[in-house]
């Protein structure tokens, strides 16, 4: 049973509590002592643990993506909250909850699905339609397209990421396409939601988000490209050439070749599709590096290796003498928070219940068999 998340260990605080080793690092200090540095995780983030004594007895009896059972003295250093571990202690899987450890969207699945079905719905060419309910028909498919992560560790790296990221940009889509009538609607919105279908063979987990062997040496376009094929072959009097514009829609979603595009975008839509794309991973790549240190004092974060800078917390902070009023929570709600009520890409205000972590809890999330690695 998990006494205690991540997110709310506090300084000073004695720790004791079940984590996942995300990563294990042995290294000498100054003196010639050993010591170890861990990043243990689980579903609301990482902290950094610090073992200084008995390193040689605590490395012998576990290993990276273990469960371990940790206590030790929550301190802050350089802003970020860390463990000074002084007792470790080996944890078998069948004693462990999976969806405590496994970061999740604050969206439950069956949402998620839901407002899949409702763009389905909302597409009026009957070949993408026809393309798009065949996907949906797919359980084996669909379990896995609403599970995924969307990335290893980039952007939307939880359970239930994939569908998020490719819900938003289908959203993003939607209005775009409003804004600019000559681009071909339906095209850019089954792009959107079909651009990284290839991630849920790409992408393996059990313990910790990785990639699978497939995922290594093809990448998700080419897994993509051909899943969609797959589909297409099934649809009696398919058109080639809307085939031809969806698949360039894939090919060329990441924009550059330098950034792993097979194709640079070379329609309307594919230029769009790369923009809306782009932006959707970088608003969350950026939001979750602000969210990670909320015990940091500094209005900056800290260095974000990935985009090269540090970021501005806050873009209008409170000022003295003048309160400044800020409709959002000053502290958001956990990944597996109570039901509440988003606004929709439509406008809506659309309650959501349970999270995903929550309808997972119990289950097993292996994507792809027992024999396989399990989920970038």
């Amino acid at each position: 049973m998990k006494k205690i998340f991540v997110e709310n260990i506090r300084e000073r605080e004695w720790v004791d509590s079940p984590f996942l080793v995300r990563e294990k690092i042995m290294a000498m200090a100054r003196n010639g002592k050993p010591y170890m540095t861990l990043k243990l995780m689980d579903r609301t983030g990482e902290v950094e643990g610090r073992v200084w004594e008995r390193v040689d007895e605590f490395s012998d009896c576990f290993e990276k993506d273990d469960f371990i059972r940790v206590q030790g003295k929550a301190s802050v250093y350089l802003g970020k909250m860390q463990l000074i571990v002084q007792e470790i202690e080996p944890l078998e899987e069948k004693t462990i909850e999976l969806c405590d450890f496994l970061p999740a969207a604050l969206r439950g699945a069956e949402d998620l699905i839901t407002e899949l079905r409702e763009k389905v719905d909302s597409l009026r060419s009957p070949h993408l339609r026809a393309l798009m309910e065949s996907f949906l028909s797919d359980s084996e498919f669909l379990r896995c397209f609403s599970i995924a992560p969307a990335a290893k560790a980039m952007h939307h790296v939880y359970l239930g990421g994939l569908l998020e990221h490719s819900l938003a940009v289908a959203d993003l889509a939607d209005d775009v396409s409003r804004r600019y009538p000559t681009i071909n609607r339906d095209l850019l919105i089954t792009g959107a939601l079909l651009h990284d279908l290839g991630k849920v063979a790409e992408l393996s987990y059990l313990k910790s988000f990785d990639y699978t062997d497939e995922g290594k040496l093809l990448g998700h376009i080419v897994i993509g490209v051909e899943m969609l094929e797959a589909k297409i072959r099934e649809i009696p009097d398919f058109p080639r050439r809307l085939s031809t514009l969806l698949k360039h829609l894939i090919l060329s979603h990441h924009g550059q070749y330098e950034f792993g595009s097979p194709k640079r975008p070379k329609t309307l839509e594919a230029v769009v599709l790369n923009f809306l794309d782009d932006m959707d991973s970088k608003i969350n790549g950026v939001r979750t590096h602000i969210e990670k240190e909320p015990d940091s004092p500094s209005a900056w974060t800290s260095y974000h290796r990935l985009y090269d800078r540090y970021f501005l917390k806050e873009a209008f902070p409170e000022e003295s003498g003048e309160a400044h009023v800020d409709e959002r929570p000053s502290n958001p709600p956990p990944r597996s928070a109570a039901p509440r009520q988003e606004r929709g890409g439509d406008g809506k205000r659309r309650t959501f219940g349970v999270s995903l972590g929550e309808q997972l809890r119990g289950k097993s999330l292996d994507l792809f068999g027992s024999d396989g690695e399990k989920n970038e």
